[in-house]
């Protein structure tokens, strides 16, 4: 008997890569199917809240609202290598002065929030959808801005100005990968199904990385018009053998990153980071 199953994600190229096997039913899943559902990350955040996908991409830094009904996997992981999410600003500024501006953000639930927040503290935001931050920056209609997804990789080409990228703010500071998203399963389905479901979606990323030509094809298909090597570029970014599996320092950083969260009050100070499951963990 086919059971499907709900997953939501991102419409953006490195979630469209990571999930192309099995959208396109490329690999064996046994009995289970996958219903694609392409909804902004705060979206996913807020739909997560009601346990409304059966798998989910979903923030590192809403993760602990959500752990008592799901279950985060080893696997799929969005983890900038000293690179992040970038502040960007329409004229030259410096850190100083966007902390004292409004910022336009993708998000309250978001982990580029979360981050930005740790590297300037307290600052004034305001929420718009992650694909109209850099047009609003370039157009002056926003001073300054969080930027995510390709933008990381095309704001030079719009006029703007980087204040900081997060990614390298943060790796000085720790010494680890940034953990910006995170693949999330159901526990209602337990744990066994969880696992199964869990290997579905790493054999997934794991058969784009081995067919990468097909895979950066469909993938580009939600670069919003960006070219074969920006897709190329970003989609490696965030997507490789990290993807696979966190490793022993992508787990650390996870923790750590929640911690951190909780140390400036942004994080549940109930949730215990270090019990997290990583199903799927070697």
């Amino acid at each position: 008997m086919v059971t499907h199953f709900s997953i939501g994600h991102s419409p953006d190229p490195d979630d469209a890569f990571m999930f192309y096997a099995m959208t396109e039913s490329l690999i064996e899943t046994g009995d289970r199917r996958y219903d694609h559902v392409l909804v902004d990350i705060q979206t996913l955040n807020q739909q997560a809240l009601a346990g409304e996908h059966d798998v989910s991409a979903v923030s590192i830094h809403s993760y602990p609202t959500i752990a008592e009904d799901y279950a985060l996997m080893n696997c799929g992981a969005s983890m900038g290598e000293g690179y992040g999410p970038m502040i960007i600003s329409n004229v030259e500024s410096s850190v100083d002065e966007a902390k004292r501006s409004t910022i336009a953000i993708p998000g309250m639930g978001t982990s580029a929030y979360l981050t930005l927040r740790l590297a300037l503290g307290d600052v004034d935001v305001e929420v718009m959808p992650f694909d109209e931050i850099l047009p609003s920056v370039a157009s002056g209609k926003s001073t300054h801005g969080l930027i995510i997804h390709e933008g990381q990789l095309t704001w030079k080409d719009e006029g703007v100005h980087l204040v900081l990228d997060l990614g390298v703010w943060w790796n000085e500071k720790t010494g680890l990968p940034l953990p910006l998203g995170g693949n999330v399963v159901l526990r209602k389905h337990g744990m066994a199904l969880c696992a199964d479901i869990t290997k579905d979606v790493k054999n997934s990323i794991v058969h784009a990385i081995e067919n990468p030509d097909s895979a950066l094809s469909f993938a580009k298909k939600w670069g919003r018009g960006i070219s074969d090597e920006t897709n190329e570029k970003f989609v490696g970014m965030y997507v490789n053998q990290r993807t696979i599996d966190y490793g022993p320092d992508g787990r650390e950083a996870v923790m750590k990153f929640l911690e951190e969260g909780q140390r400036i009050g942004l994080v549940d100070p109930g949730f215990d980071p270090r019990a997290i499951d990583f199903i799927g963990r070697p």
